[in-house]
């Protein structure tokens, strides 16, 4: 009976060191799945703000799902895919190379500059307004260019504007509207001297023409400052109020 009690009282020990042992290691991987589910919902929001991704996968209520972490696999296949995918290019020396061109510093399209930033009088109305941009006039069709590096922020159909093309360059941003077509999607990335458009009438217009418009901290300002340095194109009239 000593002997059984003895033996007893050492199988309970060791089982307890076991337990012990298994509640420590389970600790462990508990705090380890939940550094791999955060990793995981890193990796899934910077896919979609880079647009690698279409959406956030996964129901909008977790509980539904049985598993709640990811494996290790697959967190190790998403860092390797976020690795290798195109956001490595923003680490490279080409993104200083973006950076020198974002000045506007080309006329957007060939042709005349007819109406002038500032005070003026609404041809539709007759009453006196504010004109936000420049109007560059040329014939329909005529190519629409981007004036600095950006990235393409609006490329749709905007109101009396038309079909309106916003390139984000930074602090500054540029606006090509009343195109007759558009060239460029939403997100993409453009260079200086590529084309965007084509001039057309869409919105409300009088007659064909590009209005260009440059914003500091979305405020309009002057385009002429930065189309005077250019000398791409036609240069303006000599009577015209700048």
């Amino acid at each position: 009976m000593a002997w059984k009690v003895a033996n007893y009282n050492a199988l309970r020990q060791e089982a307890d060191g076991l337990r012990t042992r298994y509640q420590n290691l389970q600790r462990v991987v508990n705090q380890t799945n939940e550094q791999l589910a955060t990793l995981q919902l890193f990796a899934n929001e910077v896919s979609v703000a880079y647009r690698m991704t279409q959406k956030l996968e996964g129901p909008p209520d977790i509980s539904v799902e049985a598993r709640l972490v990811p494996t290790m696999s697959e967190t190790v296949a998403e860092y390797n895919y976020l690795r290798n995918s195109n956001i490595s290019r923003f680490q490279q020396p080409y993104a200083r190379r973006w950076h020198a061109n974002v000045q506007p510093s080309i006329w957007p399209v060939n042709g005349r500059l007819t109406g002038a930033y500032g005070q003026r009088t609404n041809p539709f109305n007759g009453e006196g307004s504010y004109h936000t941009g420049v109007d560059l006039s040329a014939p329909t069709g005529t190519i629409v260019r981007a004036t600095g590096d950006g990235v393409v922020t609006h490329a749709r159909q905007s109101g009396a504007y038309g079909r309106l093309v916003v390139i984000e360059h930074g602090r500054l941003q540029t606006w090509y509207a009343h195109l007759s077509r558009v060239n460029v999607i939403e997100g993409q990335e453009i260079r200086r001297g590529e084309i965007l458009g084509a001039v057309g009438t869409s919105g409300r217009v009088t007659a064909p023409h590009l209005h260009y418009e440059v914003r500091v901290g979305k405020a309009p300002v002057n385009p002429y400052r930065f189309l005077a340095k250019a000398g791409i194109s036609q240069m303006p009239k000599a009577d015209l109020p700048f």
